[in-house]
């Protein structure tokens, strides 16, 4: 008889996130263990009282989660999670902060679904933050000739420095994005456009959009107005404008919530299994099958 699935929640929060936790009990988890404002210092006794109260196959019934809206603090505890572990002493485990991972695979599958992403030259707008960065990378596993945009140009040239280093093969360009005037030339030979910037704060206009004669898809992952792409509507679920088929979060979001779930279900398939961007995105991929 398999023991109850118990997943443990790492949260870098001052409280857990509560989204995460509801995904988690709609997937299936049995028991949820919530730990809110962790450290990297904090997390050797954690993960011991993950990987020393099971053993042999009684191990992938518990797996950790770790989150948080800080993504480069939820990031640190992760890798400290990481090298806890040693030899069969070990854990499955998910980094998703504030759903950027989730998020950034739904949305560059949905791009997928309606052009083919070898060689297509995508343009992330907002390419700097926590989702944008893990857009631009997903792409440029795909082979996509990535273009990452955004106000300033050495922190663009930064994420695709950090990328190279990840797929030393990529096609990458950092661009300054400081005037819809720059944005226009950037999406002119462009087939698609992924706005992946703060809540609230438009990244295109409508006319720069439609100014673009090759956009074949546009995605917007800002459910706030002003949203990311003037002229796209949040409910936007592969609805054409403008000659484009058009996302808006709500409409990326189911696909995201699909990728979540069937993560932490997964999570309990085996004891040594490591969910990043990459990894969350091949199991969007398998849903997409």
């Amino acid at each position: 008889m398999s023991k109850p699935r118990i997943l443990v929640q790492l949260d870098c929060d001052s409280q857990p996130s509560v989204f995460d936790g509801v995904v988690a009990v709609d997937a299936g988890v049995d028991h949820l263990f919530r730990h809110a404002a962790v450290a990297p210092d904090q997390v050797r006794e954690l993960v011991y009282g993950a990987i020393f109260t099971r053993g042999g196959e009684d191990l992938q019934s518990t797996a950790l989660f770790v989150g948080g809206s800080d993504v480069a603090a939820s990031e640190k505890l992760f890798e400290a999670v990481k090298k806890i572990f040693f030899g069969p002493m070990r854990v499955s485990v998910m980094l998703d902060p504030n759903g950027a991972n989730t998020t950034a695979a739904a949305a560059v599958l949905l791009a997928a679904k309606h052009r083919e992403l070898k060689g297509a030259t995508a343009l992330v707008l907002g390419g700097t933050g926590p989702v944008g960065s893990r857009v631009a990378r997903l792409f440029a596993m795909e082979g996509a000739n990535v273009r990452v945009g955004s106000r300033r140009k050495d922190r663009a040239e930064a994420v695709c420095e950090a990328i190279g280093k990840r797929t030393p093969a990529a096609a990458l360009t950092a661009l300054e994005l400081d005037s819809d005037e720059v944005v226009v030339a950037a999406l002119a030979d462009a087939e698609i456009v992924i706005a992946a910037g703060a809540p609230g704060v438009e990244l295109a206009s409508e006319g720069a959009r439609q100014a673009s004669k090759s956009l074949e898809v546009a995605i917007d992952l800002s459910a706030v107005p002003p949203l990311g792409l003037a002229g796209i509507d949040a409910m936007d679920r592969a609805n054409e404008r403008d000659g484009m088929i058009c996302y808006g979060a709500i409409g990326v979001g189911g696909t995201k919530m699909k990728i979540h779930k069937e993560c932490i279900r997964q999570l309990f398939t085996a004891n040594d299994l490591v969910f990043d961007a990459e990894e969350v995105y091949r199991v969007g991929q398998q849903l997409a099958g």
